[in-house]
């Protein structure tokens, strides 16, 4: 082994080439100053993803409460389009900001993509202001969030190159961790907010009003500028090999002696990252499922009100988030023994059982809003809607001296007369099941796809797999929005089910070609 020659700055040398890695690379060492810098700046993108993640999933559980109450003509089916809206912005951003980060330094499209998010939550505070038209107002502020959501693919090409190959999946697992626990853990907030409840205080001065709808925007935009700052007072461009040595990079200037030039020789394996992405859309397409239907689902299937269906699936969501936060420590371990591709195909095997258990069995029919049925009209309603377009279903008002919230399963849905009770230890276990299975594909799917690309400018490519989970959270809320709303619950799990099955094949058809770049082509052992 070469002896390890002296830092230039007089710093501790933390690694440097030796052997055969030294003919090819020359004595090139990390400091300690350089190697704390670096992981600063990982962290702060750990926080970034996190900000993102609860950009989303933060007023998931009252986004139909709040637009029920701010707008009388939305129905289901808008909240749908709403939801997906944020997945939209996402997935028209994600490859602009990729491209972007690829040819400039990385702190330009990051803060330009948190001001963005911003300026939308606090538009979204303010959508019950306006006299007509405001589930539009709604629809723009989450388009808008989700378009600053775009930086995901900043933060994670950033990550990638920043760490070498042995430093990648435990940094992957932290960056899906902090995504994740955002999901899940924003609607824990939002349950907090709950208890202001839905006056809350007015704020005349600038027309504000606080309460457990806009609450958690406000707090989403505070957290924002936070992050901004972080990113001028801390974060600095790095970039490593897969060996972890300093090397140059386009998004910053650096002494040619003091970082090694990537050898980049060799192609992608395009067909791994097309099915990368596909596995990719699955796992978020099925999440997102998940985080879309639980409202509705415990509002028909236990009655709740809205405002106990918010506060009671935060409960269980944040639960989930703490499994979940477990399941990448011990995945973290666990895959430097199996590798990432046997956690990516157990963990769909469990999100598979998850959704299977939450299919309806027995005889049990839910609870139903006798209140909306007046005398013997039930076989006109069900004829009627079974046959009217999705667009043009109404609910029957109660009277205008009604002051108790109806609960239970709407006879709007035909299903609710004939499909049987989801019990609640069946919705408990799916969501253990399913917050154990999620975390663990997600990791493996990010970890996996930046080891296919190996060293070439990632930007634009972590722009495009973002883009396919923005997709797959497009089409999962509209999707269990259609699908829930005519057919119920066990057409949509069992087609969620057959879907699962497709991405477990697919799986097993390239599981070999998912293989680290440097590995494919030699230049380190897998």
């Amino acid at each position: 082994m070469a002896a390890v020659p002296a830092a230039a700055d007089g710093q501790e040398p933390l690694l440097s080439s030796g052997g055969d890695d030294e003919s090819r690379y020359g004595d090139v060492v990390e400091t300690q100053q350089h190697y704390r810098s670096r992981w600063r700046s990982i962290r702060i993108m750990y926080l970034t993803m996190f900000l993102s993640s609860v950009g989303f999933s933060i007023v998931i559980m009252s986004v139909w409460p709040y637009l029920q109450k701010v707008d009388l003509t939305a129905d289901a089916s808008f909240l749908g389009w709403i939801i997906a809206s944020y997945s939209l912005g996402q997935m028209i951003a994600s490859p602009l900001f990729g491209l972007w980060s690829n040819y400039r330094p990385r702190r330009e499209p990051l803060v330009v993509s948190i001001a963005i998010s911003v300026a939308a939550n606090c538009l979204y505070a303010y959508v019950h202001l306006p006299t007509s038209h405001n589930k539009y107002y709604m629809l723009v502020a989450r388009a808008l969030v989700g378009f600053g959501a775009g930086n995901v693919a900043v933060v994670r090409s950033y990550i990638a190159g920043a760490t070498s190959l042995t430093e990648r999946t435990s940094a992957m697992a932290n960056t899906s961790a902090c995504q994740a626990t955002g999901f899940i853990l924003g609607p824990v907030f939002q349950t907090c907010f709950s208890l202001i409840g839905e006056k809350g205080v007015m704020w005349e001065i600038i027309d504000l009003q606080v309460n457990m709808y806009t609450a958690p925007v406000l707090l989403g935009a505070l957290l924002g500028i936070i992050n901004i700052i972080l990113i001028f007072a801390i974060f600095r461009e790095h970039q490593v090999d897969d060996m972890g040595r300093p090397c140059k990079s386009i998004n910053f200037e650096a002494e040619e002696s003091d970082y090694v030039d990537q050898d980049a020789q060799g192609n992608i394996d395009q067909v791994a990252v097309v099915a990368t992405n596909i596995l990719f859309f699955v796992i978020l397409f099925v999440f997102a499922v998940f985080e879309t239907i639980a409202t509705p689902l415990t509002m028909d299937m236990y009655s709740w009100t809205r405002k106990e269906a918010v506060f009671y699936n935060g409960i269980i969501l944040g639960a989930v988030g703490i499994e979940s936060v477990i399941v990448f420590m011990v995945v973290k371990v666990v895959s430097k023994k199996t590798g990432e591709r046997a956690i990516l195909y157990g963990g769909l095997l469990i999100v598979l059982v998850g959704f299977f258990i939450l299919l309806p069995w027995g005889k049990q029919l839910p609870n139903i809003q006798w209140e909306d049925i007046k005398n013997n009209s039930i076989p006109r309603i069900i004829f009627n809607e079974m046959f009217t377009p999705f667009w043009k279903l109404r609910t029957t008002q109660l009277p205008s001296n009604h002051t108790v919230e109806p609960t239970g399963c709407s006879v709007v849905q035909p299903w609710c007369l004939y499909t049987p009770l989801i019990h609640l230890a069946q919705y408990i276990t799916s969501d253990i099941l399913i917050g154990l299975g999620y975390p663990a594909c997600n990791v493996m799917s990010y970890t996996l796809y930046s080891k296919i690309l190996g060293p070439k400018p990632q930007g634009v490519y972590m722009g495009w797999l973002t883009a396919s989970g923005s997709g797959a959270r497009i089409l999962g809320p509209v999707f269990v929005s259609q699908i829930y709303t005519h057919w119920g619950p066990r057409w949509a799990f069992s087609l969620i089910c057959g879907i699962i099955v497709f991405s477990l094949l697919l799986l097993e058809a390239v599981y070999k070609k998912l293989t680290a770049f440097s590995v494919r082509y030699g230049t380190m052992q897998g």
